[in-house]
């Protein structure tokens, strides 16, 4: 740290170079003279600070601490990480440095890459880097690796990088911001060739305290005069002196003041023997002594290596001188309350009677095996020292030591802590003058007594209790927080009631809470709900009481009482000792006791397709007048009375109608109907009942009630009986007229077939008519028409089709008489005739389906058949008729053209024979055709004879 007057010249430099607005309360005038000192020196760095930004370290320089032996000519490689982090625009310069076995010697440079990436080897190393034995290798982006070929003695000792981090100032110049170094390699390099020996040589090795001691460190080595050796003598792994090459001791920071006021010797005997001389021996100055002997050899390249070696351990113990005192420790109890005084005495006897012989040191542990702590400390002139953990609670009068009478000193704790209990020692050391009025101790004696300090969370209990545990809908119920022990102004307790209700496991929240003050603060609770909290304080505890009106669903859930211990500390501050929570206190508020009470009566309704089905559900009786009722109608297909029931319908308490899953899949949504017939009864109606509406139905009535908190909440159901509906079709009351009949036509005649359905289930009832022959084996069919009244149908395939030149005739000719009449009959439709009828109905679907069949009696047909003439003979047959009735005409009509050519050829020979002879001309008239066009009289060709003119 520098001296104020460096602080003071350095703050007044900055302050003029760097711009700043200075703080109001910086008064004073940086021209003045006067040191800058306490409060002026914190504005004025505050100022500074408050112009610039600091830029954060993140340089970072490791490598592997590690001990190397090397022969000299091995080869050596050290890596080193060099990182940084800096967002600023910086610049890393690596060196690596070899520092000697000598502390006092400064670091050599080896090799360096400086900020400009440029390599700059060390004095010594400039010939062996021209060489190539010395080399700097960047491996990676953060690592640098070091070669060193043919090691040399010179090279030995603790080898380690350092890297800088740069950053350039606004004018252009660098500056390094921070330097870090790596751990160090201690590299040894043996020699080849020289060795040398170390013997250190003493009187005795047991002394008492006060005498003197002399220890000789001789060096056997050869040509001693050409040869340049360092020693150091080490006493317990301290450096107490180093002699360089010179014979100059540079004695050690514990021993320097020693050696000024002659109480050490360090100096060179000869070349070969150094000398260690202790005045007077102190009982620290007992341990293990060495002596370690450096040699330095020059290289060919002018430079220097080192050899070390160091002797063997000199064990020199030292007898203390005898000191006769007695120490007593003594408390004014074992087991302190906290918040009392802790009173320690130490006596101590059998010291001499010098002013000043005694100093006394009080220390506490925690008895479990911690470190003692300096609690505070009584020099030989009597100051008082507090030790560096209680120096703040001291300053607050808390703790006092002082030396009542004698030699008995006290020490007291004003208000004892739990932190306080432990063990606590009382150290007595006796001091000895010596002529140089040093002081030097010759004796220590302690005492230790173990001190309990009862704390107040020791017996702080907390329980929370209440009478009811369970209550109904609208009752009020009182909840009690038992605090133990008894209220203490110097301790008070915070009390909080906290609750997590039932619905959904959230976490805890503070309903109400007594503060340490003794105001109450209200959390969050429920609005609507009424709370009061009450405080009752008696001898032996504190009872927080919290009583809750009309308790509704949201009240009931797990409270739990917390209570917080304070303390306040000797700065008038409050901190929280103990926390304690109570048993966890179920509340239940329960539901009223449910009355509701549906009729179960079973009962088996049948009904007709297409009929209306009504089912009601009654309520016997409820719980409260006020209460609303959702009904859910359920059914269940089937007999088995472990099939599952699906829901069909659901009025809730709002009158509002949801289909389920059942009406849905039925498609009754548009046939089904809820409605309230009274305050306690209900009807479900089914229109247009369905053979698939038979089923169980049943009801399910649900009783909601109005709770404290103003919300509706389910309170109980109860299924009604069950009702058994069975939706059957029409009966069926076909009947077909079944006489049976003989008829006899003649061919080409017309057979007429009746069919008379006397009744019918139905009068919206359609039939599908088919008649059949039976010839054989099986019945053919003649004529189908469906209830569609479409001809054909699926169970009927007549073998003659439909058309205009059908032989067929159907007639309805009253509402239940139809007939089928066959013209032209033939010889082959004779047989046994009969006609099937099929009622068919519409169900609620618009779908038609078929209710009952019924065949009517037979009807036998028998066709005579007619002599055959030669008109039939002729008619029956095409190319019979086409060859009497058309085929002669053609002839007919050659021939005549033949015969009207010869007549005309010979007419005209004749009237030349005529005008010649006078004889008559033979004339034949044309000829006359006549047909019928029914084909009932065959065509006559007539010739007729001419006569003569």
């Amino acid at each position: 740290m520098l001296p104020l007057w460096q602080q003071d010249a350095l703050l007044r430099a900055l302050a003029q170079t760097w711009p700043f607005k200075r703080s109001p309360r910086c008064v004073r005038s940086l021209s003045s003279r006067d040191p800058l000192v306490g409060f002026e020196s914190q504005c004025l760095i505050a100022s500074l600070l408050s112009r610039y930004t600091v830029i954060p370290d993140t340089l970072s320089v490791t490598a592997s601490a590690q001990t190397l032996d090397q022969v000299e000519g091995d080869l050596l490689q050290l890596s080193c990480d060099v990182s940084s982090l800096s967002v600023q625009h910086t610049h890393l310069s690596v060196g690596w440095y070899l520092r000697s076995p000598e502390p006092s010697a400064p670091p050599q440079d080896l090799l360096t890459l400086s900020r400009d990436f440029v390599l700059r080897p060390g004095g010594p190393y400039r010939q062996r880097f021209t060489s190539g034995d010395l080399r700097l290798d960047k491996l990676s982006s953060a690592t640098y690796r070091l070669t060193i070929y043919k090691l040399q003695p010179a090279d030995q000792g603790l080898v380690y990088c350092e890297a800088a981090e740069w950053i350039q100032d606004p004018d252009r110049s660098w500056y390094p911001m921070v330097r870090k170094q790596s751990d160090k390699t201690d590299v040894r390099v043996q020699h080849t060739d020289k060795d040398f020996s170390i013997q250190v040589n003493s009187e005795r090795r047991a002394y008492l305290a006060g005498e003197p001691l002399e220890l000789r460190c001789s060096i056997d080595a050869q040509n001693f005069a050409d040869r340049y050796f360092s020693l150091s003598w080490v006493f317990s792994s301290s450096q107490v002196a180093v002699v360089g090459p010179n014979a100059v001791p540079v004695l050690g920071a514990d021993y320097a003041e020693r050696e000024a006021t002659g109480q050490l010797t360090v100096r060179k005997e000869s070349p070969a023997v150094h000398l260690l001389k202790f005045q007077r021996l102190r009982a620290e100055d007992a341990g293990k002594y060495i002596c370690r002997v450096t040699e330095r050899e020059r290289t060919p390249t002018g430079d220097f290596i080192d050899r070390v070696k160091r002797s063997r351990n000199v064990q020199i113990s030292i007898q203390p001188l005898k000191s006769n005192i007695t120490v007593l420790l003594l408390s004014n109890s074992s087991e302190v309350p906290e918040g009392d005084p802790i009173a320690l005495s130490c006596s101590v006897r059998g010291a001499s009677n010098r002013a000043g012989a005694l100093s006394l040191s009080w220390e506490w542990a925690d008895g479990h095996g911690g470190a003692w702590q300096e609690l505070a400390f009584l020099d030989r002139d009597g100051t008082v020292r507090t030790g560096p953990l209680y120096r703040e609670r001291g300053s607050y009068g808390e703790i006092g030591v002082e030396r009542m009478r004698g030699d008995n000193f006290g020490l007291a704790l004003r208000h004892a802590l739990p932190t306080d209990e432990g063990q606590y020692r009382c150290s007595a050391t006796e001091w000895l003058q010596a002529p140089d009025h040093s002081w030097e101790k010759i004796g220590e004696k302690t005492a230790v007594k173990s001190l309990t300090v009862k704390a107040v969370e020791s017996s702080f209990f907390v329980s929370a209790s209440s009478r009811t545990p369970s209550v109904t809908y609208g009752d009020s119920f009182d909840l009690q927080c038992i605090v133990k022990p008894r209220y203490n102004p110097r301790a008070p307790v915070t009390i909080t009631w906290r609750f997590q209700p039932l619905e959904g496991r959230a976490e805890f929240r503070d309903l109400v809470t007594l503060t340490r003050e003794g105001t109450l603060h209200w959390g969050e609770h429920p609005a609507g709900v009424v709370m009061r909290a009450s405080l009752d304080r008696s001898a032996t505890n504190s009872n927080l009481r919290l009583s809750v009106s009309r308790a509704g669903r949201r009240e009931g859930g797990t409270y739990q009482c917390s209570a917080q211990l304070w303390r306040r500390n000797y700065d008038s501050t409050w901190a929280k000792i103990a926390n304690r929570t109570s048993n966890l206190l179920g509340i239940s508020v329960l539901k009223p006791v449910s009355k509701l009470r549906v009729q179960k009566a079973n009962q088996s309704l049948w009904f007709t397709e297409d009929s209306r089905v009504r089912v009601n559900c009654s309520i016997a009786a409820q719980t409260s007048p006020d209460a609303q009722h959702t009904v859910l109608w359920y059914a269940r297909k089937g007999a088995e009375p472990d099939s599952a029931p699906e829901l069909l319908l659901k009025i809730n308490r709002a009158s509002g109608f949801e289909y389920g899953a059942y009406a849905e899949e039925e498609r009754l949504k548009s046939r089904v109907q809820s409605e309230r017939l009274s305050p306690l009864l209900y009807g479900l109606t089914l229109h247009r009942a369905e053979t698939s509406d038979s089923g169980t139905y049943y009801c399910q009535v649900e009783e909601w009630l109005l709770d404290p908190d103003g919300g509706w909440y389910r309170h109980s159901h109860d299924d009604s009986g069950f009702t058994q509906v069975a939706v059957t079709q029409p009966e069926t009351r076909l009947q077909v007229e079944e006489a049976e009949s003989n008829v006899t036509v003649a061919e080409e005649g017309s057979i007429r077939l009746g069919c008379s359905i006397p009744s019918q289930s139905s009068r919206d009832s359609r039939f599908s008519m088919s008649w059949y022959v039976v010839r054989g084996a099986e019945p053919q069919c003649v004529f189908s028409i469906g209830h569609d009244a479409v001809f054909g149908n699926g169970n009927c395939t007549p073998a003659e089709a439909p058309g205009p030149e059908s032989r067929l005739l159907f007639q309805r000719t009253n509402f239940d008489l139809y007939s089928l009449t066959i013209q032209k009959a033939t010889p082959r439709d004779a047989g046994s005739y009969y006609c099937q009828v099929e009622e068919w109905l519409l169900n609620p679907r618009n779908a038609w389906y078929r209710l009952a069949t019924n065949n009517s009696g037979i009807t036998v047909v028998a066709v005579q058949q007619k002599v055959p003439s030669l008109q039939s003979v002729v008619c029956s047959s095409d190319s019979l008729f086409y060859f009497v009735f058309f085929y002669p005409f053609p002839i007919f009509g050659i021939l005549l053209l033949a015969v009207l050519l010869v007549r005309y050829k010979a007419r005209h020979a004749g009237r030349n024979q005529e005008g010649k002879n006078g004889a008559p001309l033979l004339w034949i008239k044309e000829p006359h055709l006549n047909y019928s066009p029914t084909c009932l009289e065959p065509p006559a060709l007539s010739l007729h004879p001419g006569s003569v003119e």
